[in-house]
């Protein structure tokens, strides 16, 4: 064939003129022919080909004109026609009918899409991160947020001297955002480049035993929670209920009654018109008051504000295993107050997580052990989801690298891998330069141990890219080598950054300085729930599996939007078994073991969090957690058969296995949920609702009480 020449322009949609791209054409072809073909090689031949031809009509027909897209669309259809493809064609069609759909949808929403993010990420970008005006109107685009928030970081570049110009530096970051390998935590997304300012997710406050220390606390997580950051509190040291105040002889009200202070404090302040704050409450096992604590929650409704986790001891465990008694002690005389059955209350923590979910558990020696700063002090507290333990005032930031988007052609690229840990590792710590502190003594503690967390989402979708079933003793080794070589890696570019900058102000004071490795920051890593930024990156969300195969998602007011795994619905498109039935099977149940038809091979990749068995959910923690200096934030979701029984023995591993922490959800055991399905419904039965769930829901915490 003649060697063609190119249209130079094309009209898009919307009436305006771009750059005519062969590649474009070239590309929905080959994706629309791979549906069909078995072969990828076959599939490209077909495609360039039919762009060849396609290009020679569109010069003969509109010579000096330019073509619509829709035209070239409509020339593509006939095209793939007439040269026999007729299957290939019907999938074009197809297709094209999907975007115009999604195109619709995104109408609606109002916001341009210069990346073409999918219909939901679009949603959640409106609704929380792109910026307003005074009118509510949206002023930016997706892409250019990320330079909005590239661009107001590379100032903290200015303030060392660097082989890597600043120009460079910013074109990292913003490429990592914008290609969704890479994202930081709602707050930088949200306030960068603003007056705001706030960019730290999460922080510990201190409460002291006094009215004015209570109080001082209240208004501080106030302010923090205005610029979109979550509070963790150990109330422990507030003395019991009932106790004798000395300066008014009266009884003080305990813990709990000023928990639901802030509770209700929590409820009225919104984050920037964005959403509520968050919070974790904690209260040691040997708190005179723990019995009523971790009853909190087990109303509807009561302390919706809050995470709720008991602080246990070696000591308590050690007591629970041999069945001894335990002594609870009151805080303010450090005097023994009661002696109980530590196997007691150890039932009463399962009896209530089995009801409700909460409390969870943080092992507070473990948490110890591992606390780089021992000389500043004891940790008590984490953030809202317990996957940061920091000291009173500390705060940190959080970034996830998308796991999904590290594997190339069926491997993980390890190279490209350890450079977005280097990249991101110089992110987070420009985030601590460049941040606007809420309060001066986070400012202090902040700057001086550094504290970073950079973690990954998308683990799910890697397993599955990877084919290794996240059921499988496979996904255990996996998780520890993939955390093993994040946390090297990460050390090693805090370690450069030292050289750079100097290492972070208290490091005399830590245990590196024993080692003599001088790091940049105190931590380096965190396993976050990722939450919202997990749906903009489509991707899963943290190291949790996939909630469901297809669902429904609420992204607009009255709409639904059907939703399909899209490596499942490649797959599954390839082996001629996307008909209507199977799909709606599968988004009645989430799952695919129940469902006739679907090959056994997919059945074992495509795993959801129901088919996990709750072990299996606890050792990919662990081997999160064996290579993390922070912690790890995932939810063990058990089916609502699941016993008191299972809950105790969940508990107890975790304690073995050296979590930091443990959070369990059994399906249904709250009414507040934003994730619904008819769980092991038989599939002979009558149709039933969809799976439905919320527009920012990723997975993980069901119950929507997680900061995102």
């Amino acid at each position: 064939m003649a060697k063609v020449s190119f249209p130079r322009k094309v009209r898009k949609r919307d009436g305006s003129v771009a750059k005519f791209d062969r590649k474009k054409i070239e590309r929905a072809i080959e994706k629309a022919a791979y549906q069909v073909l078995p072969e990828k090689s076959k599939a490209n031949i077909i495609a360039k080909r039919i762009t060849n031809i396609v290009v020679s009509r569109i010069e003969d027909i509109y010579k000096n004109k330019i073509p619509a897209i829709e035209s070239i669309q409509d020339m593509v259809e006939a095209v793939l026609m007439s040269e026999g493809y007729n299957h290939i064609a019907k999938c074009f069609m197809l297709y094209r009918q999907e975007r115009s759909q999604i195109r619709m949808a995104k109408s609606v929403l109002g916001v341009k899409d210069d990346l073409k993010l999918p219909i939901n990420s679009m949603a959640v970008l409106k609704k929380r991160y792109l910026l307003k005006d005074e009118k509510q109107n949206i002023i930016e685009t997706p892409s250019e947020l990320f330079r909005r928030v590239a661009s107001h970081l590379v100032k903290a570049e200015k303030n060392f001297k660097s082989p890597i110009s600043s120009q460079e530096v910013e074109e990292k970051f913003y490429h990592m955002m914008r290609n969704l390998e890479f994202m930081p935590n709602s707050p930088t997304l949200m306030n960068a480049g603003t007056s705001l300012g706030q960019l730290a997710a999460c922080f510990v406050l201190p409460i002291e035993d006094s009215m004015d220390g209570i109080f001082k606390a209240l208004h501080h997580m106030a302010k923090i929670h205005q610029s979109g950051g979550g509070t963790g509190f150990s109330f422990s040291q507030l003395r019991p209920k009932g106790d004798i105040v000395s300066s008014t002889k009266g009884e003080a009200s305990g813990p709990l009654s000023f928990m639901s202070v802030f509770d209700k404090a929590t409820e009225v302040i919104v984050q920037g018109g964005r959403r509520r704050g968050a919070n974790m409450g904690i209260l040691r096992c040997d708190h005179p008051d723990i019995v009523e604590f971790i009853e909190a929650k087990s109303e509807r409704a009561a302390f919706s504000n809050f995470n709720i986790s008991v602080a246990v001891t070696d000591k308590f465990m050690e007591a629970v295993n041999k069945d001894r008694d335990f002594d609870l002690i009151n805080p303010k005389t450090k005097k023994r107050t009661k002696t109980i059955k530590a196997k007691s209350l150890f039932d009463l923590i399962v009896n209530a997580a089995w009801r409700s979910g909460d409390p969870g558990l943080i092992f507070l020696d473990e948490i110890n052990r591992k606390n780089p700063l021992p000389k500043l002090g004891r940790i008590e507290a984490t953030n809202p989801c317990g996957e940061l333990p920091l000291l009173p005032y500390e705060s940190c930031n959080l970034a996830s690298i998308n796991l999904s988007k590290m594997v190339v052609e069926g491997s993980l690229d390890w190279g490209k891998l350890r450079e977005t840990v280097f990249w991101g590792i110089r992110f987070l710590d420009d985030v601590i330069e460049v941040n606007k502190f809420p309060l001066r003594q986070i400012k202090d503690i902040t700057l001086a141990n550094r504290k970073i967390g950079l973690g990954v989402m998308g683990f799910a979708d890697m397993l599955i890219k990877l084919g290794i079933p996240y059921t499988s003793k496979d996904a255990i080794r996996f998780a520890q080598k993939l955390m093993r070589f994040i946390h090297r890696e990460s050390l090693h570019a805090s370690m450069l950054l030292a050289k750079e900058r100097g290492p972070f102000p208290n490091f005399k004071k830590s245990i590196y300085a024993k080692k003599n490795i001088k790091l940049r920051n105190a931590t380096v890593n965190t396993i976050a729930p990722t939450g919202t930024i997990s749906i903009i990156a489509g991707c899963s969300s943290g190291i949790e599996p996939l909630f469901a195969i297809s669902f429904v998602r609420n992204v607009l007011s009255g709409t639904k939007l059907f939703e399909i795994h899209p490596i499942f619905e490649e797959i599954v498109k390839k082996k001629g078994l996307d008909t209507k039935d199977i799909l709606t099977a599968i988004a009645q149940k989430g799952s695919l073991q129940q469902i006739p038809k679907i090959p056994p091979g997919l059945k074992r990749l495509f795993v959801t969090a129901f088919d996990v068995e709750c072990q299996q959910h606890l050792q990919i923690q662990a081997a999160f957690q064996g290579h993390t200096d922070n912690s790890v934030s995932k939810t063990i979701n058990l089916s609502p058969e699941a016993t008191v029984e299972d809950v105790r023995k969940i508990y107890s591993l975790a304690h073995s296995l050296r979590c930091k922490g443990i959070t369990i959800y059994r399906y249904g055991s709250k009414k507040e949920q934003v994730l619904s399905f008819d769980y092991k419904r038989e599939s002979q039965q009558p149709p039933l609702n969809l799976i439905t769930v919320d527009s920012e829901y990723s997975g993980g915490c069901v119950f929507g009480e997680c900061p995102f």
